[in-house]
């Protein structure tokens, strides 16, 4: 009988649970499971035509996890256009192309917080697409003239048809009904909007989105079905207070935030996810954006590092995500040098990108670290990224990924 085990040896483990790394390290994989993680002086007996991978001290870590990204999306014109210049056939095999980028990028998993519907979740989840694991939000929830609703000031509404990305709401009623609409349409996650945003036609990043009263109903909703998280838009101080008093799972960029809604953060255990990487190379990508947010964004680039920069120092949890589509795709892990700039350590900015946003995900009794009995979802790197973070940001670093047993990406 022919073994389903394979042994990746001679590497540098880096498990995702903070411990100090293994130098000469193995890890078995089973099928779809990791059986043992660690020295290799200690790894069971090999069965009968195991498979061996040397992998000559380069490093082995989890697969990584991004909690913020739009699949959906090229970019933030596409964003704004609603991809109604591309027929939805092609639409979806551009999808898949940004999702296998993502996968090689050494991205196993990605929570889509606006854009797909459940359909490419399921494709993945069947072996029909090659992608990361999905969980999606499906849409935008905001109220009107907030950061989802992307009527134009000519009127023109780009998304007044089904392909819409926006679930636009009122009052707390209609926000619960709205978020039953989501649950109903496959969301695993509810995104709501609690401020505005550099790109939104209507409001700005200091603009309020959603009552607290209205993210209660939403978040109360949510939990009576199945306990669904909810991640908040959120840039602004204030509403940043109001997410976190509303109930949110996470706090999606929260760039400007102040003292108290750190405080307010540590108090009811909130994750923050900062997605710092759409500041990186957006000069570049200036003629993709209206001109007045490429100003919004310009302005708030130095307090946003700064308010971030506390917010870590206080010990806000911390998961990775990157905004790709504002940021770009591909090359999520540079998201990870964004965090160890602003005061993360290497090994901590690493855990955001694992453990912790499995931990964001629900997925952390089976995904985020490499250890015996998880899912054998595993990136290999050359070089040593806790001596040098950015390795991981080029994705021709990343020499092996490995999802669910899966070898997916392979140059070694």
């Amino acid at each position: 009988m022919t073994s389903n085990s394979t042994a990746y040896v001679h590497a540098r483990l880096i498990d995702g649970t903070g411990s100090a790394p293994i130098d000469d390290a193995a890890v078995v994989v089973d099928g779809e499971l990791i059986t043992y993680a660690g020295p290799s002086a200690e790894a069971p007996d090999p069965p009968s035509g195991q498979q061996v991978v040397d992998l000559a001290g380069r490093a082995l870590l989890p697969g990584f996890i991004d909690s913020h990204v739009h699949l959906g999306y090229q970019n933030a014109s596409k964003l704004l256009l609603n991809n109604l210049d591309v027929h939805r056939s092609l639409w979806a095999f551009e999808v898949a192309e940004r999702a296998q980028r993502t996968l090689d990028a050494g991205i196993t998993s990605v929570r889509d917080l606006g854009g797909l519907d459940a359909g490419f979740r399921i494709a993945q989840q069947r072996g029909l697409l090659s992608a990361p694991r999905l969980q999606v939000a499906v849409r935008l929830m905001s109220h009107t003239g907030g950061h989802a609703d992307f009527r134009l000031p000519t009127g023109i509404n780009l998304h007044d048809h089904e392909s819409s990305a926006a679930e636009l709401v009122d009052s707390a009623q209609e926000a619960r009904v709205g978020a039953r609409r989501l649950m109903r349409d496959g969301a695993d996650v509810i995104k709501l909007c609690a401020t505005g945003g550099v790109s939104s036609p209507s409001d700005t990043p200091d603009d309020e989105g959603l009552t607290v009263d209205e993210i209660a109903a939403i978040v109360d909703e949510a939990g009576r079905h199945g306990g669904r998280p909810v991640a908040a838009h959120a840039q602004g101080a204030a509403g940043i207070r109001n997410a976190v008093l509303g109930g949110v799972t996470s706090v999606e960029h929260g760039y400007l935030i102040d003292d108290k809604g750190i405080d307010l953060m540590l108090e009811h255990g909130t994750f923050l996810v900062p997605t710092l990487s759409t500041f990186v190379g957006y000069h570049e990508r200036k003629h993709l954006l209206p001109i007045e947010a490429y100003e919004a964004k310009r302005a708030m680039e130095e307090e946003a590092y700064r308010r971030v920069s506390e917010a870590i120092r206080r010990g806000v949890r911390v998961a990775m995500g990157t905004d790709a589509a504002i940021s770009a795709h591909g090359t999520n892990l540079t998201e990870l040098g964004q965090l160890v700039t602003i005061g993360m350590d290497p090994m901590a900015a690493l855990q955001a990108g694992t453990v912790h946003a499995a931990t964001l995900l629900g997925v952390a009794d089976r995904l985020g670290t490499v250890e015996a009995g998880k899912l054998a979802d595993i990136v290999v790197c050359d070089g040593d990224p806790l001596a040098d973070i950015t390795l991981l940001a080029d994705p021709a670093n990343v020499v092996l990924v490995i999802q669910g047993g899966q070898v997916v990406k392979r140059y070694l």
